[in-house]
Parts: structure tokens; sequence; C-alpha cells
């Protein structure tokens, strides 16, 4: 009976320190196996490992490329400008030893790493001025911030893949100023714009009018030629046919003056029988009746 106690409990510290023994490396982490505190083995590699139970444990570490997004960043640039950056970074620990040693841990890490970013965004961004910095062409400016927070990545176990500019905004005071400013520039610009326009009106009015003044003055002259000329071959048919029939030529300017004297049908004349502006209707007789 003893004795099965015994092999139940040998067997039961076996099963513990097994269990205690075993870890299992996942493909997306890496591991330091730690004695009493201090680093003893690295483990990149996926799979079933061992320890000392009870007197070794493990830290585990990401081995993939890892998001971190800054705090925003007041910057000023070179011509006193101020700018708000925001801006996020891709690492991934490369030296898990060196990691471990020198942060500790992710968390640790990720603040380390927000404050150099931060800082290299400023020294760099600092030495450009402000329409650089809100320009599509910010590429030279990223890497050379790229290559300074690596550069002191590389102490703690860490390659920078990437780090970007997010958002690059003016301040609100700023921005509202700017704005003010922009539509002081615009209003001014439209006032200048109606004035050149009503001006140019002006002129297009003055000179449309001139053109018609002397196209109503050309064909006022050409319409008195060619009535001259019409006059002229006009008497010219008259004096021809005054020349050639004289009574008749009287007779028709009789006419005329009878038309000119009765138009409109309210004109009185009082005539003596005998006067000469009937001389034509005196040898007018009567129709004979049959």
């Amino acid at each position: 009976m003893n004795m099965g106690k015994v092999i139940a409990g040998i067997s039961v510290a076996i099963a513990a320190t097994l269990f205690f023994s075993i870890f299992i490396v996942k493909e997306v982490n890496q591991a330091i196996v730690l004695q009493f505190g201090d680093p003893k083995r690295i483990i990149v590699k996926p799979g079933l490992n061992f320890k000392i139970p009870f007197i070794q444990n493990v830290v585990f570490l990401d081995k993939r490329i890892l998001n971190l997004d800054t705090p925003p960043e007041e910057v000023i640039a070179s011509d006193q400008k101020r700018l708000i950056v925001d801006a996020f970074a891709r690492f991934q620990i490369v030296d898990p030893l060196k990691f471990y040693i020198s942060v500790g841990n992710e968390r640790v890490a990720r603040s380390r790493l927000a404050t150099i970013i931060n800082s290299r965004i400023r020294n760099v961004l600092g030495q450009q001025e402000l329409q650089t910095l809100l320009s599509e062409d910010r590429t030279k400016q990223m890497a050379l911030i790229q290559e300074g927070v690596n550069n002191e990545a590389e102490n703690f176990g860490i390659k920078i893949n990437d780090v970007r500019i997010k958002r690059a905004d003016l301040p609100q005071a700023n921005s509202d100023a700017i704005f003010r400013r922009m539509q002081t520039e615009r209003e001014r610009e439209a006032k200048e714009f109606r004035a050149r326009g009503a001006e140019m009106a002006v002129t297009i009015t003055s000179t449309a009018d001139k053109e018609v003044t002397v196209i109503l003055a050309d064909a006022q002259k050409k319409s008195e030629i060619m009535k001259g000329e019409g006059d002229g071959k006009r008497n010219n048919i008259f004096a021809s046919a005054f020349g050639q029939d004289p009574e008749f030529f009287a007779f028709y300017r009789a006419m005329q003056a009878y038309e000119k004297a009765l138009i409109g049908g309210e004109t009185s004349l009082i005539l003596s029988p005998d006067s000469e502006f009937f001389k034509f209707f005196g040898n007018i007789k009567p129709p004979q009746s049959n």
C-alpha cells in the first residue's frame, strides 16, 4: 500500500516536472530562457523546447513587424511657422537578447521609440520651411528621419522598417489666421477682377458705340450719295423729258403740286376759277350723254 503511494507520488512529481519543463515557441514568437533573471538561451525557431523547472523561466517576444503610432508633436519650421505632426512607424525585434537587456519589454520599447521618432522629426523638419513640409515632396526628409531613428533603435535590437507622417496640420490658431488672410486676399483679388471687368466693359461699350456711330455715319453718307445720284438721274430724265415735251413736263409738275396740296382730304383752298393752279382743268369737258 505504501509502495503504491510512493509510486503515485513519484509519477505526479515526474508529470509536474515535465509540465514545467516543456514550452512551445509559436511561429510568430521568439523566446529567451532566463535563469534567475540572466539570459541563457535565445530561441528563434518555432517548436517544442525544454527548460529547467522552477529555476528557469521563458520570456516570449513578438518577431512580426509591429506598428507604432506616435502622439502628435508640434514642430517649428525654419521660418518659425508651427506645425502639428502625427507620425507612425513599423518596427521589428531582430536581436532578442539586446532588446531584453536594453528595454526589457515591448511597452518600454514603444515609449522609447516614440520619444526618438518625435525628437528626430523635430530635428529634421525644423530645418525646412513650412511650404516644403506641407507639400507632397517629403521623401528626402522622411528618409533622413528613418535613418536617424534606425541608428538609435539598433541599440535596442530593433530594426525600423518605415517611418511616415500621417498628418501635418497647422495649429488651430494659425489655421484660423491663415484662413482669414487667404479670405482677405481672395476678396481683394475679386475686387480687382471686378474693377478690371468693369473697365473692360466700359472700353468695349465705348468702342462699340464709336463703331456704331461710324457705321451709321458711313451708311448715311452712302445713302445721301445714292439719293443724290438718284435725284440727279431723275432730274436728267425730267430735263430730257422737258426738252422733248415742255407741255407734258408742266402737266406733270402741276399734278405733283395738286397731290401735295390736296393730300389728307382736309385741305381747303379758296382760289379764283381762272387761277393758274386750275389751268389744266379748264379744258376738261364733261362727258356727253347719249
